[in-house]
């Protein structure tokens, strides 16, 4: 019988020395350098738009950007802080989203997804398949900080709670049209096409499947879970999708509210 093992098995035989990184010749390092100019750029754009701490509320039509939502500094605009305003000012340092930005960065840092993608990119653990990485030993998520990561689970439920904040957003803004009531203007679109795509990213996430599924030995006597399971399973296989439109989406709504609210742009209305 002809054995399966691989040389270092075999007695007497040992395995060829390759001093190359890897043997592939196609462009295995594109997809990391684009990762890494993607997630880059956002981060920048973001941490300069949170500590900007302006542009931010159109008040004529009440459109807030994700980015400052919910909207808690003392130096808030009135009607942007929805849910109440501390009782004192903010440092440039800290976003008036204090409360919010954090979790959404975290649930992101800890996504599965974006694990994979940043694990391979920033850290090139490993940067590709079939290329050597350049760490001497690999201890997975085992140690601080990376057994952190298990924690994933506790801020989807936060991405949760800031989705239905976001919505709300997005909901009181059509209230307020340009003569006072029902109203729909271009932002009004963009507004809502970002919460939508948010709801898909935030419900495809490998913990919501989790938590219509799991902890159960049969689907048979649980038929509304099993379909909750089926749905979002069908979300999940488009994760990565969503992940990275997402971000696109907070972009050009944030860039768009602030456009608006600087007096560069004005709201075209479809409704009032």
């Amino acid at each position: 019988m002809t054995s399966t093992l691989p040389p270092p098995e075999q007695p007497g035989l040992e395995r060829a020395r390759i001093t190359a990184r890897t043997l592939r010749t196609d462009r295995w390092w594109s997809g990391p350098a684009l990762t890494v100019l993607g997630l880059t750029a956002f981060l920048v754009y973001g941490l300069a738009r949170a500590l900007q701490q302006d542009h931010y509320w159109v008040q004529e039509y009440h459109y807030l950007t994700p980015f400052y939502s919910p909207c808690v500094a003392g130096q808030c605009a009135p009607d942007a802080a929805a849910f109440g305003r501390l009782p004192w000012d903010f440092p440039w340092f800290i976003p008036f989203a204090v409360i919010s930005l954090p979790l959404l960065l975290l649930f992101r840092f800890t996504c599965y997804y974006y694990r994979k993608a940043y694990y391979r990119s920033f850290w090139q653990s490993p940067t590709a398949c079939a290329v050597r990485e350049p760490h001497a030993k690999y201890t997975g998520e085992t140690r601080f900080p990376l057994i952190l990561q298990n924690a994933h689970r506790y801020f989807f439920y936060a991405a949760l709670l800031i989705s239905v904040i976001n919505t709300y957003d997005a909901t009181v803004a059509l209230f307020h049209g340009a003569e006072g009531g029902f109203g729909i203007g271009v932002g009004n679109l963009v507004l809502f096409t970002n919460v939508v795509l948010l709801w898909c990213y935030t419900l495809s996430c490998h913990s919501c499947r989790h938590v219509t599924g799991g902890r159960l030995r049969s689907f048979g006597s649980h038929p509304v879970r099993y379909r909750l399971w089926t749905m979002v399973s069908k979300l999940n296989t488009r994760h990565m999708t969503f992940a990275w439109i997402t971000l696109g989406t907070l972009v050009l709504t944030d860039l768009y509210v602030a456009l608006v609210a600087s007096g560069v742009l004005t709201d075209l209305r479809i409704v009032n």
